[in-house]
C-alpha cells in the first residue's frame, strides 16, 4: 500500500490518494470523521480549530460503504479558503507584496528559511503553507482507513499523553479499549486526573507568557500477529519504518520502543524479554520491554511506541530572525498557532502508526480482497500452531 498527499494550509483542500487497499473492506465515513474530530481536540489548541470542522469526502474507490480495489481518493476541504482565495489562488496575480501577504521573515524552528533556500522562493509563504502541521489532517484520514483494515483482523490502537512540559502523568498499563475510553474523556488525553489539572495549569501559564509547550505521547497497538516486518533488509524492519513515520510528524524530534532509552542504563538481564511457551497459547514473552519488536519484526506482544514533540515553533512572543531581503534583524513573523498541541499529536501519531502496521500487515498477508487476506491469515495462524 502507498499514498500521496497534496494541499496547503490555506488552500482549497487537502487531498490524498491511497493505492493498494483490498476490495470489500468496509469503510465508515463516520469512523474517519471521528478520527479527524479527535485530532482537533485537546486543551491548548488555537483559533484554527474553531474555524475548521474537518470532515472527509470520499471521491473514488469506495462504493456503498466498501472499497472496490481501486485507488481511494480522499478530500478534506479547508473552510477558511474563502478568506484566502485571492492570496492562495492558482491563477497568476499582479498584486504587490502586501496584497499577496508575502512573507520574507523566516520563523525560527520552522521550515521557512531552509525551504526558501532549497526551492529558491522569495515568498516564504510558498514554504510554510505546505510544511504546516495542517497537512497531518489528511494523514489522519488515511490512518483512519488503515485502522478500519486492522480492526477487521482484531488489531486495535490507542494513545495517551505521558508528559506536557515538566508535568508527567502516571502511565497506565491498561487494555487498549479501556485506555482509549478514559483518555478520550480527558482534555489532555491522560488517565491521571492529578496530572491532568497540573497540565491544564501549565498550558495556561505558557499561554499567558506567550510561550508554548511540548511533551511525550505513547501509542499502543494490540492484537498484532508475530512476524510483521523483516530482519533481512534494513528498510523492511517495521520498527525502523514506524520510527521514520513518527519523526516525520511536524515537531516530533524523537521516538522509542518499549523501555526505550532506559535500556542504555540497565544490564542486559533487566532489558531482554524471556521467552515462554504454553500449549494453546504458543510462544510468548514474560515481559514486553522491547515494545513488541525483536530483529525488526513483531513478537506478538503489544507494540508500544513513544514520541517526543517539541514546543510549537510559532510564539506569540516572537524570537529574533533575519529579513531575507534586507538581511536586517527583526522579530519573527507570527502566524496563528496553538499553545500546546500534544494531545492532538497523540492522535496523529496513533493514525500514522496504524498506517505503517497496516502496510506491513498487507505485505505479510496481502491479497486483492478482504476474503483472500483472511484466508492467508488463517493459514499462517495454523502454521504457527504446528511450529
Amino acid at each position: 500500500m502507498r499514498y500521496l498527499t497534496a494541499g496547503e494550509t490555506h488552500g482549497p483542500q487537502l487531498t490524498a490518494i491511497v493505492e493498494g487497499l483490498p476490495s470489500n473492506l468496509p469503510v465508515s465515513l463516520d469512523a474517519v470523521n471521528e478520527q479527524l474530530g479527535r485530532r482537533q481536540k485537546g486543551y491548548g489548541r488555537g483559533l484554527r480549530m474553531q474555524i475548521e470542522k474537518d470532515t472527509v469526502q470520499f471521491k473514488g474507490g469506495i462504493r456503498h460503504g466498501q472499497t472496490t480495489g481501486a485507488p481511494v481518493a480522499l478530500v478534506v476541504e479547508n473552510n477558511d479558503w474563502k478568506h484566502w482565495t485571492r492570496i492562495m489562488g492558482a491563477e497568476p496575480a499582479e498584486e504587490e507584496d502586501e496584497g499577496r501577504r508575502r512573507i520574507q521573515r523566516p520563523r525560527p524552528g520552522h521550515a521557512d528559511l531552509n525551504g526558501g533556500l532549497k526551492y529558491n522562493q522569495k515568498d516564504l509563504r510558498n514554504i510554510l503553507e505546505r510544511s504546516s502541521a495542517r497537512e497531518t489532517t489528511i494523514r489522519v484520514a488515511v490512518g483512519a482507513i488503515a485502522k478500519e483494515l486492522l480492526a477487521e483482523f482484531g488489531i486495535r490502537t490507542a494513545c495517551q499523553v505521558l508528559r506536557i512540559g515538566d508535568v508527567e502523568a502516571e502511565r497506565q498499563d491498561l487494555p487498549v479499549d479501556e485506555l482509549a475510553r478514559l483518555t478520550e474523556e480527558s482534555p489532555v488525553r491522560v488517565t491521571d486526573k492529578a496530572a491532568e489539572a497540573k497540565m491544564v495549569a501549565a498550558i495556561d501559564a505558557a499561554k499567558e507568557a506567550g510561550d508554548t509547550l511540548g511533551g511525550i505521547v505513547e501509542v499502543i497497538v494490540e492484537g498484532v500477529p508475530t512476524g510483521l516486518g523483516s530482519h533481512v533488509q534494513w528498510d523492511r524492519k517495521l520498527d525502523g519504518r514506524i520510527a521514520q513515520a513518527v519523526v516525520s510528524i511536524q515537531a516530533f524530534k524523537g521516538v522509542e520502543f518499549g523501555i526505550g532509552f532506559e535500556a542504555g542504563e540497565r544490564r542486559g538481564s533487566q532489558v531482554h524479554d524471556e521467552i515462554l511457551y504454553e500449549a494453546g497459547r504458543g510462544f510468548y514473552r514474560a515481559s514486553n520491554r522491547a515494545g513488541g519488536f525483536e530483529g525488526g519484526m513483531t513478537t506478538g506482544e503489544p507494540i508500544v511506541v513513544r514520541g517526543v514533540m517539541k514546543p510549537i515553533s510559532t510564539l506569540y512572543t516572537p524570537l529574533k530572525s533575519v529579513d531575507i531581503d534586507t538581511k536586517e534583524s527583526f522579530s519573527a513573523q507570527v502566524e496563528r498557532s496553538d499553545t500546546c498541541a500534544v494531545p492532538a499529536a497523540a492522535v496523529i501519531m496513533e493514525n500514522v502508526i496504524a498506517w505503517e502496521v497496516a502496510q506491513a500487515f498487507m505485505e505479510k498477508f496481502g491479497g486483492d480482497s478482504i476474503e483472500e487476506i483472511r484466508a492467508n491469515l488463517t493459514n499462517y495462524k495454523a502454521q504457527l500452531e504446528r511450529y
